[in-house]
Protein backbone atom coordinates (compact mmCIF):
# COMPACT_ATOMS: atom_id res chain seq x y z
CA UNK A 1 0.00 0.00 0.00
CA UNK A 2 1.17 3.51 -0.88
CA UNK A 3 2.14 6.19 1.67
CA UNK A 4 -0.63 8.14 0.13
CA UNK A 5 -3.13 5.84 0.39
CA UNK A 6 -2.27 4.40 3.59
CA UNK A 7 -2.89 8.40 4.85
CA UNK A 8 -6.02 8.50 3.31
CA UNK A 9 -7.11 5.41 5.52
CA UNK A 10 -5.62 6.98 8.46
CA UNK A 11 -6.96 10.14 7.86
CA UNK A 12 -10.56 8.57 7.56
CA UNK A 13 -10.39 6.41 10.42
CA UNK A 14 -10.35 9.51 12.94
CA UNK A 15 -13.44 10.32 14.53
CA UNK A 16 -12.79 13.52 15.69
CA UNK A 17 -12.49 15.60 14.32
CA UNK A 18 -14.25 14.63 11.24
CA UNK A 19 -12.69 15.07 8.27
CA UNK A 20 -15.04 15.74 4.80
CA UNK A 21 -13.99 14.07 1.68
CA UNK A 22 -11.64 17.23 0.71
CA UNK A 23 -10.09 17.33 3.25
CA UNK A 24 -9.00 13.42 3.37
CA UNK A 25 -7.68 13.76 -0.19
CA UNK A 26 -5.86 17.01 0.39
CA UNK A 27 -4.12 16.20 4.01
CA UNK A 28 -2.94 12.60 1.95
CA UNK A 29 -0.56 14.76 0.46
CA UNK A 30 0.28 16.98 2.77
CA UNK A 31 3.98 15.84 3.34
CA UNK A 32 5.29 15.86 -0.08
CA UNK A 33 3.91 19.15 -0.20
CA UNK A 34 5.29 20.52 2.90
CA UNK A 35 1.84 21.77 3.85
CA UNK A 36 1.03 21.24 7.63
CA UNK A 37 -2.33 19.26 8.36
CA UNK A 38 -3.88 22.28 9.63
CA UNK A 39 -4.02 24.94 7.26
CA UNK A 40 -4.98 22.08 4.47
CA UNK A 41 -7.41 20.83 7.13
CA UNK A 42 -9.00 24.90 6.58
CA UNK A 43 -8.08 25.05 3.09
CA UNK A 44 -10.95 22.33 2.12
CA UNK A 45 -13.53 22.81 5.11
CA UNK A 46 -15.76 24.26 3.05
CA UNK A 47 -15.59 21.98 -0.01
CA UNK A 48 -17.02 18.94 1.22
CA UNK A 49 -20.63 17.74 1.08
CA UNK A 50 -20.44 18.82 -2.72
CA UNK A 51 -19.16 22.34 -1.39
CA UNK A 52 -21.51 22.29 1.62
CA UNK A 53 -24.66 22.06 -1.02
CA UNK A 54 -24.69 18.71 -2.47
CA UNK A 55 -22.65 20.16 -5.80
CA UNK A 56 -19.28 18.88 -6.89
CA UNK A 57 -18.16 16.00 -4.80
CA UNK A 58 -15.34 16.68 -2.48
CA UNK A 59 -12.84 14.23 -3.91
CA UNK A 60 -13.05 16.02 -7.01
CA UNK A 61 -12.21 19.45 -5.41
CA UNK A 62 -10.07 17.92 -2.88
CA UNK A 63 -8.21 16.02 -6.13
CA UNK A 64 -8.06 19.29 -8.06
CA UNK A 65 -6.68 21.28 -4.71
CA UNK A 66 -3.55 18.34 -4.98
CA UNK A 67 -2.77 18.76 -8.38
CA UNK A 68 -2.80 22.52 -8.70
CA UNK A 69 -0.49 22.51 -5.04
CA UNK A 70 1.82 20.46 -7.70
CA UNK A 71 1.55 22.51 -10.78
CA UNK A 72 -0.50 19.95 -12.88
CA UNK A 73 -3.24 22.72 -13.51
CA UNK A 74 -3.44 22.70 -17.45
CA UNK A 75 -7.10 21.92 -18.79
CA UNK A 76 -6.50 18.57 -20.33
CA UNK A 77 -5.10 17.78 -16.30
CA UNK A 78 -8.22 18.83 -14.97
CA UNK A 79 -10.51 17.33 -17.57
CA UNK A 80 -8.95 14.40 -17.09
CA UNK A 81 -9.93 14.07 -13.50
CA UNK A 82 -13.48 14.33 -14.63
CA UNK A 83 -13.73 11.90 -17.25
CA UNK A 84 -12.02 9.51 -15.03
CA UNK A 85 -14.22 9.96 -11.92
CA UNK A 86 -17.33 9.94 -14.32
CA UNK A 87 -16.25 6.79 -16.45
CA UNK A 88 -16.26 4.97 -12.39
CA UNK A 89 -19.55 6.45 -11.02
CA UNK A 90 -22.30 6.54 -14.02
CA UNK A 91 -21.48 9.82 -15.02
CA UNK A 92 -22.24 11.44 -11.59
CA UNK A 93 -20.24 14.23 -10.03
CA UNK A 94 -22.20 15.84 -7.78
CA UNK A 95 -22.38 14.43 -4.05
CA UNK A 96 -26.30 14.74 -3.63
CA UNK A 97 -26.29 12.31 -6.76
CA UNK A 98 -23.59 10.34 -5.85
CA UNK A 99 -25.34 9.66 -2.03
CA UNK A 100 -28.66 9.13 -3.74
CA UNK A 101 -27.56 6.04 -5.91
CA UNK A 102 -25.38 4.46 -3.00
CA UNK A 103 -28.25 4.86 -0.66
CA UNK A 104 -30.79 3.08 -3.50
CA UNK A 105 -28.18 0.09 -3.89
CA UNK A 106 -28.15 -0.25 -0.32
CA UNK A 107 -24.53 1.14 0.54
CA UNK A 108 -23.45 3.02 4.05
CA UNK A 109 -22.42 6.42 3.55
CA UNK A 110 -19.20 6.59 5.23
CA UNK A 111 -18.38 3.31 3.02
CA UNK A 112 -19.11 4.75 -0.06
CA UNK A 113 -17.15 8.52 1.25
CA UNK A 114 -14.21 6.25 2.34
CA UNK A 115 -13.85 4.34 -1.03
CA UNK A 116 -14.28 7.37 -3.34
CA UNK A 117 -11.43 8.82 -1.08
CA UNK A 118 -9.62 5.80 -1.60
CA UNK A 119 -10.14 5.88 -5.28
CA UNK A 120 -9.25 9.47 -5.84
CA UNK A 121 -6.01 9.39 -3.84
CA UNK A 122 -4.81 6.37 -5.98
CA UNK A 123 -5.75 8.10 -8.91
CA UNK A 124 -4.06 11.33 -7.95
CA UNK A 125 -0.76 9.27 -7.47
CA UNK A 126 -0.78 7.70 -10.69
CA UNK A 127 -0.97 11.03 -12.05
CA UNK A 128 1.49 12.66 -10.27
CA UNK A 129 3.77 9.82 -10.67
CA UNK A 130 2.80 9.75 -14.59
CA UNK A 131 3.92 13.78 -14.17
CA UNK A 132 7.21 13.28 -12.10
CA UNK A 133 5.76 15.11 -9.23
CA UNK A 134 6.43 12.23 -6.64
Amino acid sequence: MSKYLERAKEIRAIAEPHHNCAQSVLMSFTQSLNLDDQTAYKIATAFGAGMKSGLTCGVITGGLMVLGLFGVDSPEDTQALFKHFRSQHSEMTDCSELLKANSAAGGQRKTHCDALVFEMVQYLESVLKEKGKI
